[in-house]
């Protein structure tokens, strides 16, 4: 796989530097049941990595000690490590929302036939991959049988209460099937709504639209079809200043696998690590490497500069784009 990281280095993109935290972030592993073509992580069913009990349980203390209000866990698919539920259970008994990335199918497969029922039984908020409304376009991007496996799963969750039960939060993710922005957010949930409903009966929160970023599994099909210019040159074109204050790194930090802090997911599958500090204080991490979870345990982000690269744009262009979907 060719690698667009040397490519980004040199920007102009704005200094950003860190607000107040409010979310961690977390990659449990990249293992996952699916390998689709716009996959930032480059997971898969090949994929060994995988987050251990102990860094688990050193991010439950700094939970307690950041008093962090809302856990964000992705993968690969999360829910394939063995300590998910284990890891859920200890941050809701904290009062802590859950957010669990899901790519719906893997609750159709063998020995997780009950996972929906616990997500539920959790309150977990499921934010569930589904790239398109129409099957041959979702098939395309994840895999043959994908489409028709999270339509059932959707309406499993709908049995549940998700989607219906303002307790139980459903929103679904959309991804663009190329080198193109997403469209309007708020006309696409429309069509979304329209479609799921009349035709499987489905209902679900919101829609959120995300921008495909030019790293790991995507950029290096941009590289290989020649096209990486042109689509670094479409999100600077459609780069929107506004969104500045709203983008997902400055009040979020992204741990991976083994513990290692980043201002984002997509700066930490470039292998980008933070930089932890207040204002003219040396920083840890200065030099490169990678600062570890146990490094922020007596340390305040608020202040430090973001590690930035031309792939922000991608944050930034249009709606923006964010975990949570467009910014405006």
């Amino acid at each position: 796989m060719r690698d667009t990281a040397p490519l980004l280095r040199e920007t102009d993109f704005p200094a950003l530097q860190r607000t107040n935290l409010q979310t961690l972030q977390v990659n449990l592993g990249y293992l996952c049941n699916l390998s689709c073509t716009h996959c930032h992580v480059n997971a898969g069913p090949k994929r060994t990595e995988m987050m251990s009990l102990e860094v688990i349980d050193l991010l439950l203390t700094y939970i307690d000690q950041s008093n962090i209000r809302r856990l964000d866990l992705t993968g690969g698919a999360p829910e394939m490590n063995p300590h998910f539920r284990y890891f859920v259970t200890e941050a809701r008994r904290r009062n802590v929302e859950v957010i669990d990335r899901c790519n719906l199918t893997i609750l159709e497969e063998p020995g997780y036939e009950d996972l929906a029922d616990f997500l539920a039984d959790n309150g977990v908020y499921v934010s569930a991959s589904l790239p398109c409304y129409e099957e041959e376009n979702v098939n395309e991007q994840r895999g043959k049988g994908v489409y028709q496996s999270s339509i059932t799963a959707l309406q499993r969750l709908n049995a549940l209460g998700y989607g219906r039960d303002e307790a139980l939060k459903l929103d679904l993710v959309y991804n663009p099937n190329g080198a193109f922005l997403p469209p309007s957010q708020q006309q696409l949930q429309a069509d979304y709504k329209k479609q799921l409903f009349e035709h499987h009966g489905i209902e679900f929160d919101e829609l959120l639209t995300i921008t495909n970023m030019p790293i790991s599994r995507f950029g290096s099909m941009l590289i290989s079809k020649g096209g990486l210019d042109e689509y670094l040159a479409l999100l600077k074109d459609n780069f929107s200043e506004a969104n500045l204050d709203s983008v997902m790194c400055r009040s979020l930090i992204s741990v991976d696998w083994q513990g290692y802090v980043y201002d984002c997911d997509f700066n930490q599958m470039l292998d980008w690590p933070m930089l932890i500090g207040v204002g003219g204080s040396e920083l840890i991490g200065s030099d490169r490497k990678r600062p570890h979870l146990r490094d922020l345990l007596s340390s305040s982000l608020e202040g430090a500069p973001i590690v930035i690269g031309e792939h922000c744009y991608g944050c930034t262009a249009g709606q923006g784009s964010s975990c949570g979907g467009a910014l405006e």
